[in-house]
């Protein structure tokens, strides 16, 4: 679970949990030079810095996330390599640690793990899984409760056709070419990808929106689950599904979407806005010889 370095130190290697409000951030990536943006793994590191660590700690990010989205539960790996004769953190100490550390109010890490020193966090992630939130009826931004700012996305809408949006995410369930919903700026080896799960459901408002507000405001919750998403996959499979809930598309043309494999058609090159969108969560399998699955904290669908 770690490895004998010079001076006998040992570095050990971590699985970390961490969430976060991307309101403030210019996504989870880090954002390195003299540039005013910053990113959560800044913070993370700056946090980390207080470890005392023999060599500077890195976090190898398991899902990026771009400006404005949200993390329920985040996952990277990370190595601390302490001064020699020093052994290595329990876990919850080094939660705990960066925690205290940790200089902006959006963000906490929920829990850590020992992993093997060769474990990678974003290639051994088994499943991610995304959930995308929607409100109707609230025809003004302004009418959005201050609560659910930046947390949802408002639909100048009363109502969504949520049956004909179940209908057609059936589409997107499976193994498929999803060019059609890929963004570019980030080239992959292929775009062939394993949509496992797509569900489309009443969605719950913040316990902190008023009975009055909350009887003419409709919540929505989307949510998909893969293995690994193309770049915006999921944000523009939900501005899809939305245009179908709105009566723009009919269910059946969203496989026609799916297999014209064309980013730039008229229908799918709106992407949903990124204030709705969470990573929900980050699944591992087992680590051969630790026999052990180990997996974040588990948050319910907003129901």
């Amino acid at each position: 679970m770690g490895s004998v370095q010079a001076a006998g130190s040992v570095r050990a290697r971590y699985l970390v949990y961490f969430q976060y409000v991307g309101t403030d951030f210019n996504g989870v990536a880090a954002v390195r030079g003299t540039q005013r943006a910053i990113g959560v793994q800044n913070y993370l590191e700056e946090a980390a810095e207080r470890l005392n660590s023999v060599v500077p700690v890195r976090f190898t990010i398991s899902s990026r996330t771009d400006a404005g989205v949200h993390a329920l539960s985040n996952a990277a790996h990370l190595d601390v390599q302490r001064r020699s004769g020093r052994p290595p953190f329990p876990p919850e100490v080094l939660a705990e640690a960066l925690n205290t550390h940790l200089r902006h109010p959006a963000i906490r890490v929920l829990r850590a793990f020992r992993v093997p020193s060769d474990f990678h966090a974003r290639h051994a992630a088994t499943s991610r899984t995304y959930l995308y939130r929607l409100v109707t009826g609230c025809h003004r931004p302004a009418e959005l409760p201050v609560f659910e700012r930046n947390l949802c996305w408002t639909l100048q809408a009363d109502s969504l056709d949520v049956a004909a949006m179940q209908e057609a995410a059936q589409h997107l369930l499976g193994t498929h070419d999803f060019s059609a919903f890929q963004s570019a700026g980030s080239p992959v080896p292929s775009p062939v990808r394993t949509l496992r799960r797509v569900s489309v459901s009443p969605g719950q408002a913040s316990p902190l929106v008023t009975p009055e507000e909350g009887r003419k405001l409709r919540f929505w919750s989307l949510e998909f689950e893969s293995q690994s998403f193309l770049y915006r996959q999921v944000r523009r499979m939900t501005a899809v599904l939305v245009a179908v809930g709105l009566g723009a598309l009919a269910p059946a043309q969203v496989k026609t979407i799916l297999e014209s494999r064309d980013p730039l058609g008229k229908h799918q090159a709106r992407v949903a806005p990124a204030h709705g969108l969470f990573l929900k969560s980050v699944l591992y399998g087992s680590l051969g010889a630790a026999s052990c699955t180990l997996q974040g904290p588990q948050f319910g669908s907003h129901r």
